[in-house]
């Protein structure tokens, strides 16, 4: 079974960067692994996501050209590093994985399967 685990959350001021990791155990190179998060009273909004295998990448308008994510095969970890933080930027941060391949440039939560427990991102102005 597929099994995200978030870690690197935190509090940064902004302007600041912040690297958060998925280790996700289980999934194979027709996997999808994405990011999303959810701020207090807002719906769950997709972030970025990355395909195993051939490491291709789409990303949601608002992390385009700030957020980075990639992958690391040995360690079953992918990464999404977050630079030039804003306020807005504050959420609880989720892995999630579907078995399917990504379908760039969706980023719709209800098309993944695992999720991990989130990890929470802090900006302060």
């Amino acid at each position: 079974q597929v099994r995200p685990v978030e870690s690197g959350g935190g509090s940064v001021q902004t302007g600041g960067s912040l690297n958060v990791s998925c280790v996700v155990s289980g999934y194979n190179r027709g996997s999808c692994i994405a990011w999303f998060r959810q701020a207090p009273g807002k719906e769950r909004e997709g972030v970025a996501a990355i395909q195993c295998g051939d490491g291709r990448t789409g990303y949601a308008d608002s992390a385009k050209g700030r957020f980075t994510i990639s992958q690391d095969n040995t360690q079953n970890t992918v990464y999404l590093l977050m630079n030039s933080l804003k306020p807005e930027d504050t959420a609880m941060y989720y892995c999630a994985a579907r078995v399917e391949r990504c379908w760039f440039p969706n980023l719709i939560a209800s098309e993944y399967h695992y999720w991990g427990q989130g990890t929470q991102v802090t900006v302060s102005s």
